[in-house]
Order: C-alpha cells, then structure tokens, then sequence
C-alpha cells in the first residue's frame, strides 16, 4: 500500500515546523490550553510580528488553529496533527524495539558450542602415542 502524498506532505510540515525551537515551545505552552498571541510572544524577547510569523507556519503545518472569541483571537492546539505525528513515530520505533529486543536476547544467550571439523559418527578423539 502506498503512502498518502497528503499525508506526506502534512509530515514534512509538521516536522519542518516543529524544527524551530520558538515554534517548539509556542507547542508546549498550547498544550496546557488555548491564549492569544500576545499572551505566546511575552517569554520571548522576539517582536510580536515574528511570534505571528511562527503562529502562521504552525498554522499552514496544521498544528494549530485560531478562532474569533469576541476581541480576541486565541490559538488552539490541533491534537489531531500531534497523534499523526506520533503514530509515525511509534511506527518505526515499534521496529526499533523489536531488533532491540531480538538483540538483546542473542546477546545474552549463552555462547553455543564451536562445531566440530571431526564426523560424529567417528567416535571421541583419543590421543595415543605412538610406540616404535
């Protein structure tokens, strides 16, 4: 089954935004609950223009959403971009936990014999000296 391009293309977003340290933390402070602009640019020392930039890249990415509250304008959270990002990422790490563990138990399994190069059906080897 081939991937979906929309998909895709909603990944590369998401990441791209989520590359930004800024956007990263205006992600954090969202998950805690919707506020406005001006209430996500006061721990930064950017200016309110470039917090609205990082807003709209978060926005086009699909991360989050504004609505019209009477005079305000707050910025949600959209939990439905987050749970596709993680269902991408638990899928490989799935993966990666897997090999882990298929490593992890032939690493301490315990070291199996070397073979033998002599036939089985020979018998123990002896060693005897010969006499003249």
């Amino acid at each position: 089954m081939l991937p979906d391009p929309t998909s895709d293309d909603r990944l590369d977003r998401a990441f791209v935004a989520l590359g930004d340290p800024v956007r990263r933390r205006i992600v954090a402070r969202l998950s805690r609950g919707p506020v406005t602009v001006g209430d996500l640019a006061a721990p930064f020392e950017i200016s309110l223009q470039a917090v609205s930039k990082h807003i709209q890249v978060l926005e086009q990415a699909g991360l989050v959403t504004r609505t019209r509250d009477a005079q305000r304008r707050p910025v949600h959270l959209n939990p439905g971009a987050l749970e596709e990002l993680t269902a991408w990422i638990d899928r490989y790490r799935l993966i990666h936990e897997q090999s882990y563990r298929s490593l992890d138990a032939l690493l301490s399994s315990p070291p199996a014999a070397p073979p033998s190069d002599r036939p089985a059906d020979l018998g123990p080897v002896t060693h005897q000296e010969e006499r003249p």
